[in-house]
């Protein structure tokens, strides 16, 4: 296991939480009750802003396994806090992946946490092979369009031929 990850908190009025807080990141099967506590939260918060609509195909937790797939947790003193998982999109051998679901807790947003979990997946993504990940998000979830750009995906028009994306969605990729 990686060292933890420390981040700064800033507003100590909400949490009870003060000063560095050491954020564990692990990789863990999707099919464990963290990980799928990580992705059903997610999809609740999507569904509330999207109105629990969802025209394209279902995630298969099976895509989030190795060797191609990965789930990572976020912890906070072992508090499930967040996670992200990573899927192959495209052709096989051109090793292009999918970021699925990145999700953290309300009461621990922009602590730098969905950073550090990108970071670890970028780093993760690399050991698989992957040599370029993609990623998409809507027009509900201005704080996603505009953290992507900073942490230098850029935007584009299309996912690679034969992958599922959704109509209207923001497009971004990464070389890695």
């Amino acid at each position: 296991m990686s060292p933890p990850i420390v981040v700064n908190e800033t507003d100590h009025t909400s949490r009870s939480y003060a000063g560095p807080m050491a954020v564990t990141i692990s990789l863990e099967s999707v099919t464990s009750r963290d990980a799928q506590t990580v992705l059903d939260a997610a999809v609740v918060e999507l569904n509330r802003r999207y109105g629990g609509s969802d025209d394209g195909p279902k995630l298969l937790p099976s895509e989030l396994e190795p060797p191609r797939g990965l789930f990572l947790v976020a912890r906070l003193d072992q508090e499930l806090v967040g996670g992200v998982g990573l899927r192959s999109i495209g052709p096989a051998d051109e090793l292009i992946g999918e970021v699925k679901r990145l999700w953290v807790r309300d009461d621990f947003r922009r602590l730098g946490i969905a950073s550090s979990l990108m970071s670890s997946l970028e780093q993760h993504a690399k050991i698989i092979g992957y040599l370029q990940l993609f990623l998409e998000t809507g027009w509900a979830q201005p704080e996603a369009q505009a953290f992507y750009p900073k942490h230098l995906w850029q935007p584009v028009e299309e996912f690679p031929f034969g992958a599922h994306s959704h109509e209207g969605a923001f497009r971004f990729t990464k070389v890695l």
